[in-house]
């Protein structure tokens, strides 16, 4: 038991790297541009809207903007600016980002066995703001946006912690029964 124990320490190690180099991939290719060169991102989710834009930046900026071009709408206004470029993703996707590799640290650091109903209750912040300005005309600011996208980021890697969890070790009343 132990060794699985380790095994699923290791794969919370590896996904809190994976998140963590994405983050930061997402927060420095701004800076390997020139200041005020990306201009507005806005598109749709799931569509490459800026190809263009993308095939104009260096290999490994444009990688990354093109990962955020297919996931995330970046909408100009809700996004952030960093050395006058926009971010590859909003402000809620980067809270989900952030928070995702809050939530991995927490499980790995302090070894924290999350619970689903925890994945729930983070997960409704987001749920509730995005829903309500989906069907009304209310406009969420990108503080808010992130915040929600933070809890909701800690959400999915207790998710993924839950997942592992279960993937990797047995039932132990099922071990004992068997």
């Amino acid at each position: 038991m132990a060794d699985l124990e380790g095994r699923l320490r290791h794969v919370r190690i590896v996904l809190l790297v994976f998140f963590s180099g994405l983050l930061l991939l997402m927060l420095l290719v701004p800076f390997t541009e020139p200041a005020g060169s990306v201009g507005d991102l806005s598109g749709k989710i799931g569509e490459v809207d800026n190809a263009r834009k993308e095939a104009e930046m260096n290999p490994v900026a444009g990688a990354v903007y093109g990962f955020g071009d297919v996931n995330c709408h970046q909408i100009a206004s809700r996004s952030y600016y960093l050395n006058g470029n926009q971010l590859p993703i909003c402000s809620r996707d980067l809270g989900i980002f952030i928070g995702i590799v809050v939530g991995l640290a927490i499980t790995v650091v302090v070894n924290f066995r999350p619970r689903f109903y925890m994945v729930v209750l983070l997960a409704l912040p987001m749920a509730l703001d995005g829903g309500v300005q989906a069907i009304t005309d209310y406009e969420s600011t990108n503080l808010l946006r992130t915040a929600t996208g933070l809890l909701a980021g800690i959400a999915l890697a207790f998710f993924l912690a839950i997942l592992a969890r279960e993937v990797l070790l047995p039932d132990r009343k099922k071990a004992v029964e068997g």
